[in-house]
């Protein structure tokens, strides 16, 4: 196990292995088989290269071999912020085999980000575009360079400029040590609102389960054709299946540079394509210009999770033939889903239930006791895919785990009475007006009901009288609302008093965190007063 990784309890982990969620499959892997089987098989779609899964594998390996000989050795950590492009498949695929611990981050991380990971991991790599989305990332190399001792390697894909170019790094392949399952195969970052960075062991045992199990759930295999509009780098594009398990199902992987209608949309009909990952406040907006492009919503399978779903949107969608999952999922390893075929008013209201019949889920209070089903409380998540604790976090750890290794989410849900899932918000997210707690992620599906709202934020605001009071963002979809107009809608709405929010401001978008999610902080600090 990686220094600064918590591994599962012996008596946990044998568990999984003999209830057969780990087997010793290693992510070094993927595309093997399926080069042996039908090399010519299409793997990866990238623009207008279409690499076959021999290509892919024989890049892997001459790549693997390459980077050896730089000097990286199994351990090893390596930050690859690529987007999705073929080279980010490529590395992924080489590190894996080389045993060196990717850091994934995403292409809208800048210097600060990407030097905190730097200085946690003591990373030696970086792999990154020269160029992209009109940044430059040779730049952000160098200022991450400067700052950090054990960055010895840049490696870019494009023009290097003072660093390696990625086509360059080849070498005949040879035999390397292979890892084992109970290896951490890469770090991933954290969704959470702390403000330092926590990232995740995944190990080789724990991911590999979850890409079988998403490809089985989603029935997904050789002839799949998945849409990874989503950065790659972000755990529902890499592992939901997404990329990691269609290439291990034998399917074909679509890269779209971004989630814009303008570039994922022409993709579906173009690549026939089966299975796509979105958040939920993409949907609307594909959903409304799909018949522009030609595409068919109904021959795609749309995994919706991340944020809450408007049940209105939901219905809609399934009315009109669209086949929706909804999902409650995390980069810790905690999943849950509504199964393909679930009847509309459980995909609309719900998330379903968790993955693995092994995750053990708990709903508590305040003081850490188990709540009667149908009650609000806190989720705690244990399973074959869920860490044990943050990569170097201890302080972190004492406060994230139970001493019998439950991870304290930091969501709020209920049980249905059929034990589905249904999150209603977030412990951190919330409002404290005058000793009422008002959660954001409810009162902002409220507002999202008025029809002149698009989209909608709820912060926290100093009050000097009552601690906290409510802030609205929203996006108009018309005629801008009033205040008093959606305090008034609220309240028909059956919305308690103390839910009405004290401010109103009106802007032309919602500020997105690199993991597509409303980024209230940067929505604070760029308010008007």
């Amino acid at each position: 196990m990686l220094a600064g990784a918590q591994p599962w309890p012996p008596e946990f982990a044998a568990r999984y292995r003999a209830e057969g969620y780990w087997t010793g499959e290693t992510l070094a892997d993927l595309a093997r088989g399926w080069a042996r089987r039908d090399g010519a098989r299409i793997a990866v779609v990238s623009g207008d290269r279409r690499v076959g899964y021999a290509e892919l594998d024989r890049r892997a390996d001459e790549l693997a071999a390459g980077l050896a000989e730089l000097g990286l050795r199994p351990g090893d950590r390596a930050i690859v912020q690529l987007p999705n492009t073929v080279a980010f498949v490529e590395v992924a695929l080489a590190l894996f085999r080389l045993g060196v611990v990717p850091v994934f981050a995403l292409p809208a991380h800048r210097a600060l980000e990407i030097g905190c990971f730097a200085e946690l991991t003591g990373a030696r790599a970086y792999f990154g575009p020269a160029e992209h989305g009109g940044f430059d990332y040779r730049t952000l190399a160098g200022e991450v360079s400067a700052n950090a001792p054990d960055l010895e390697f840049v490696v870019t894909d494009g023009d290097p400029g003072a660093y390696r170019r990625l086509a360059d790094i080849s070498a005949p392949p040879r035999p390397l040590p292979s890892p084992r399952g109970e290896d951490v195969a890469f770090l991933l970052l954290s969704g959470g609102t702390t403000d330092v960075p926590k990232l995740i062991p995944r190990t080789h045992d724990d991911y590999a389960c979850q890409l079988r199990a998403c490809a089985e759930v989603l029935s997904a295999g050789e002839n799949s054709v998945y849409l990874a509009a989503l950065p790659a780098g972000h755990n529902a594009a890499l592992g939901c299946p997404g990329v990691l398990g269609t290439l291990r199902a034998g399917g074909r992987v679509v890269l779209s540079p971004t989630p814009s209608p303008d570039d994922a949309l022409p993709l579906i009909e173009a690549e026939g394509v089966t299975l796509t990952t979105l958040m939920p406040a993409l949907l609307p907006v594909w959903f409304e210009l799909a018949p522009l492009f030609g595409a068919d919503l109904k021959k795609v399978l749309l995994e919706v999770g991340g944020a809450a779903l408007r049940p209105e949107l939901a219905r809609e969608m399934t009315d009109a033939g669209c086949r929706i999952t909804h999902w409650f999922g995390m980069a810790e390893g905690v999943l849950c889903c509504t199964r393909p075929g679930a009847p509309a008013a459980t995909v609309a209201t719900t998330q379903g239930t968790p993955l693995f019949a092994a995750d053990e889920l708990l709903v508590v209070d305040d003081d850490g006791n188990a709540v009667v089903p149908g009650e609000e409380g806190e989720l705690l998540y244990r399973g074959p895919c869920t860490l044990r604790g943050y990569y170097r976090a201890d302080a972190h750890n004492t406060r994230s785990f139970t001493p019998d290794g439950f991870f304290r989410t930091g969501d709020l849900v209920r049980l249905t009475p059929r034990g589905e899932l249904q999150v209603t918000g977030r412990i951190k997210d919330i409002v404290n007006r005058g000793g009422e707690k008002v959660g954001a992620q409810e009162l902002e599906a409220l507002l999202e009901r008025h029809p002149g709202v698009a989209a909608a934020a709820v912060v926290a605001e100093p009050d000097p009288v009552l601690g906290e009071r409510i802030r609205a963002f929203v996006v108009p979809a018309a005629t801008p609302p009033k205040l008093e107009e959606l305090r008034t809608f609220l309240h028909e709405q059956g919305a308690a008093a103390y839910k009405l929010p004290d401010r109103l401001d009106v802007v032309a978008g919602l500020p997105m965190t690199g993991a597509h999610k409303t980024d209230k902080k940067r929505l604070l600090r760029e308010a008007r007063p």
